[in-house]
Parts: structure tokens; sequence; C-alpha cells
């Protein structure tokens, strides 16, 4: 029996006494799971929050990359940052090749929607690449302080 996911983004803001509100929501149908952790990363240690695989089976506690419709990595520490960094197979369900990092700052969520032929990176001419790969993992590393993340995925 599958569900639907509600998720509202909520932005305010008073500048120079003017108020500006946003909000967008969106509805993912046909949620059958839910994966959720709570993770104490190491100081100065890569700690691997989810792996995507071509099915659940390939790998251990892998998750199925044509299934996955929704991820939120939500940094729960009040001062200190961290490094997100994508893994990226350059072949269908295939092992990481390519990486690119983000930041995520205190406080901060980072989302992702699909997984399956959802990201690629280049750095050639520094041009907009569209013919997607899969996203294989998501690796994160804190500085010399043990940071939290919030990690919440839903799949079909």
């Amino acid at each position: 029996m599958s569900a639907t996911l509600s998720t509202t983004i909520i932005e305010e803001i008073t500048l120079n006494g003017n108020k500006t509100r946003l909000v967008n929501s969106k509805s993912i149908v046909g949620v059958n799971s839910i994966f959720t952790r709570i993770i104490a990363l190491p100081p100065s240690q890569s700690t691997t929050l989810a792996m995507f695989q071509t099915s659940e089976h390939t790998a251990d506690g892998a998750l199925d990359l044509e299934d996955t419709k929704y991820i939120r990595i939500t940094n729960t520490h009040a001062t200190e940052q961290v490094t997100l960094s994508l893994q990226v197979a350059g072949g269908e369900g295939g092992t990481a090749n390519m990486s690119a990092s983000v930041l995520l700052d205190a406080g901060k969520s980072f989302m992702l929607g699909p997984v399956h032929d959802g990201i690629s990176v280049g750095d050639a001419d520094a041009t907009v690449i569209t013919a997607l790969t899969d996203l294989e993992s998501i690796v994160a590393v804190c500085g010399s302080t043990v940071v939290s993340l919030e990690l919440f995925i839903a799949t079909a």
C-alpha cells in the first residue's frame, strides 16, 4: 500500500520593512518505504550516509536507485559545517568514478529528487550536461567536532 509524502518549504524575511513569505509544497506519490537515520559523524572521517544500486540486494544496505524519490539531509549542529560528497557512477548502476562536493552549513538542509539518471559531473568547458547518470552514494565528512546529520529517504 503506497502513500503520498508531503513536503513544504517556507521562507520568510522582512527586509527594509517589506515582508516576504514564500511557500512551496510538493506531494510525492507512490511512496512505499522510508529510510531515516540520525548519524553522528566522527571527526575528520568519511562516513557513507546512503548507497544506491540497481537492486537492494546488490550491496549491503543499498537502496534501489530507480525507486528513490526523495532525499533530505539536515545538519543539526548549531555551528559546524559538513562536506557532502555525491559519488557519481559513470555507467548504469555502476561503481562511482566521479564526485561532486557541496558544503552543508549548520542548521541547513540539502535535498535531492530521483538518483537514477539524475546527476552528472564534468569539468571540461563548464557546459550544461544533459546526459545524466546515477548517484552511487552520498558520503559526509566534518571537521574536528562530532556533527549529527538527519537523513530521510523516501522510496517506491
